[in-house]
């Protein structure tokens, strides 16, 4: 069959893009590290534990920095580094990211027993996963998955990225947030499956007051907001209130990690707009509605899901071989 000179040469940067991912992806191995520092996975399982029991919305904490990172630059811990260009500074990172003290004693622990050998990167894809698996500890669950491992640090943070236009919003529309995992090789089925992790966690007033009073300039609330979840947050959040008071995600399940959240959409219970409309928008009707459905009523669904797209965000253009570095400290680069 005849191709096109252009549709041949569309085809071969296709593969040529698919080839380097393919070939940085197969650097990554769960066995990584089994002999330069075995114990990496019970060290970093301990010291997430820790800061669990200590604060339970530390789980939730740290899994938003690793979705924060990747989605910036790769997953190469940019986003702990700090500095004048920092993605701290973001505004979808500002006073609204955390647990960045967390990831430094989990650093710590990691470097007394192995020295130079582990990334930042690797530590907080591990501390990710066991945020999700040690809820379990403390009343959550949910599902684990074995960590593919051998990313490295990058050098320079990317706050321009971070600030217009590789992060997700949640005052976004939904075919652009679907067009933001598109562009770093993620599908309507992640958008749907890690917007599940939202079943734990807190959220400010600040990403959501706007569908309480003046919706869109109506000059009335978000008509998908279910009426007695509105009263209340009308209430927690009034206008002109303090815009760091939070809320749970998951209303009325938000120390459980499970598929109450879908359940909460279905039923417009969704404090986001960015969740709700995966559910109630116009375009979630050929999107992602029907998975919202299913996993409402298919927890096991969702944990495969939620445990496959964690692996796949995960691996997200790492840093392998001689490129980027090991950071001794995850805040700066290496002198």
């Amino acid at each position: 069959m005849h191709r096109s000179r252009g549709g041949f040469n569309g085809f071969v940067v296709l593969m040529s893009v698919f080839m380097l991912c393919l070939a940085a992806n197969s650097q990554l191995t769960t066995d990584f590290y089994s002999k330069t520092c075995p114990n990496v996975l019970q060290i970093v399982r301990r010291e997430v534990m820790k800061a669990i029991k200590v604060e339970t919305r530390m789980a939730a904490s740290l899994i938003r920095l690793h979705f924060h990172d990747c989605f910036v630059n790769g997953c190469d811990a940019s986003l702990l580094l700090d500095g004048s260009d920092s993605e701290k500074l973001a505004l979808a990172n500002l006073n609204s990211a955390r647990g960045f003290e967390a990831v430094d004693t989990i650093k710590a622990a990691v470097e007394s027993q192995c020295s130079g050998v582990v990334s930042c990167a690797d530590i907080l894809t591990i501390a990710a996963r066991d945020s999700r698996e040690l809820k379990c500890f403390l009343q959550s669950g949910g599902p684990t998955w074995k960590v593919p491992l051998g990313r490295r640090d990058g050098l320079v943070a990317n706050l321009t990225a971070a600030n217009t236009t590789q992060l997700p919003s949640p005052f976004e529309g939904l075919n652009s947030i679907i067009a933001k995992f598109v562009a770093v090789g993620l599908n309507i089925t992640d958008v749907v499956s890690l917007s599940g992790a939202h079943t734990i966690g807190q959220v400010k007033c600040a990403t959501f007051s706007n569908r309480l009073f003046d919706f869109g300039g109506t000059g009335s609330p978000d008509t998908t907001i279910e009426t007695s979840m509105l009263s209340d947050l009308q209430s927690l959040c009034p206008i002109n209130g303090d815009g760091n008071r939070t809320t749970a995600l998951d209303r009325n399940s938000q120390d459980l990690f499970d598929n109450h959240y879908f359940q909460n959409l279905i039923n417009n219970k969704g404090v986001l707009s960015s969740d709700q409309i995966l559910y109630s928008s116009d375009e979630a009707t050929s999107t992602t509605k029907t998975l919202v459905q299913t996993y409402s009523t298919n927890p096991s669904l969702f944990f495969t899901d939620f445990a496959n797209s964690m692996i796949k965000m995960g691996n997200i253009s790492p840093l392998t071989g001689s490129n980027g570095e090991i950071r001794k400290n995850c805040r700066v680069a290496n002198s």
